[in-house]
């Protein structure tokens, strides 16, 4: 019984930059790099073990070899899916399905639901969330006539916002932010619009309109999420979401912090400071961009340092 360090994957995307490898150290495969996965099963990009006797095999294979780990739970495959986000230029503006609609239209693959941590952002920035249509008529007419200054709604962020986006909801990170995210494990993305931006081979990106007008929530659904904070020994601990598909949390560690986690497994990401995890009297350095599951039945462990740790859980 131990923690399970992961090794992220990679992704290039039309949008991405070289954030993650000046944030977090990371070795990343080219400048446009946008995605981090950083505790994956999905099969478009299984993380791997990076320590103990399950070293080198995928998260995905795990899971299915030893439920135990993991509380031999009901579900097929691993829920959750954690992300480093790097917007170095403004996403696609898009919408995901629910369980329903994803199982049904794309191959039996979940919905998504997902969440966003802002770790940095420039100053002044913003990100698309929600729309202004109070019928899915008008959500239509204003969608195809492209009035996307009427239609779509934009917030000023901050570093430390949390933002809950269940599906349904249409959203886009803006140029200039670096984001964590914990979702459903899902890689299905309508794009409802992307500035008419061209490909590496001068292709327009492909759209998904007509999908994206079947799965969008109209009137757009305002979950404001009103994040809990609890102070303990040496910690501060953020409940930022407790919903249907994960609960996701803060951990703000200054000093020794002492915790028991026996009833689930943990995914826990280190993005600020470092310092240690004490376990059954051993020791394991926790470093910023470093991804961890605590197993299920872990129980009593200690964290030493000054850290800031994103913790979820199904």
């Amino acid at each position: 019984m131990q923690p399970l360090f992961l090794k992220p994957v990679f992704k290039e995307r039309i949008w991405g930059g070289t954030a993650l490898q000046k944030e977090f150290g990371y070795s990343i495969p080219t400048e446009h790099t946008g995605e981090c996965w950083a505790i994956s099963a999905h099969p478009n990009g299984p993380s791997v073990i990076e320590n103990g006797p399950y070293a080198g095999q995928t998260l995905d294979k795990l899971w299915k070899d030893h439920p135990e780990l993991f509380g031999n739970p009901k579900e097929a495959v691993f829920p959750l899916l954690t992300k480093i986000l790097d917007a170095n230029m403004d996403l696609s503006v898009q919408v995901h399905p629910d369980d329903a609609y994803a199982k049904t239209h794309e191959n039996g693959e979940l919905g998504k639901t997902e969440c966003w941590y802002i770790i940095d952002c420039k100053e002044g920035a913003d990100m698309i969330f929600g729309h202004n249509a109070q019928t899915k008529e008008e959500f239509i007419q204003q969608a195809k006539e492209g009035k996307w200054g009427t239609l779509l709604r934009r917030v000023k962020i901050k570093p430390g916002d949390f933002f809950y986006v269940p599906s349904g909801t249409i959203h886009a990170l803006c140029e200039g932010t670096l984001v964590l995210e914990t979702q459903q494990s899902s890689d299905t993305t309508y794009r409802v619009y992307d500035y008419d931006r061209k490909d590496a081979d001068g292709n327009l990106r492909e759209l998904h309109l007509e999908k994206a007008i079947d799965v969008t929530a109209v009137p757009h659904q305002g979950s404001i999420t009103v994040p809990k904070t609890a102070a303990k020994d040496n910690a501060t601990i953020t409940t930022f979401v407790e919903s249907t598909f994960f609960s996701v949390y803060k951990w703000d560690i200054n000093g020794t912090f002492s915790f028991a986690s026996d009833d689930t497994y943990l995914l826990v990401s280190i993005i600020k400071g470092g310092g240690s995890l004490v376990h059954q009297g051993k020791s394991y350095k926790l470093e910023k961009g470093r991804h961890m599951i605590l197993p299920f039945g872990f129980g009593e462990f200690e964290v030493n340092g000054e850290c800031e740790l994103i913790v979820s859980h199904p």
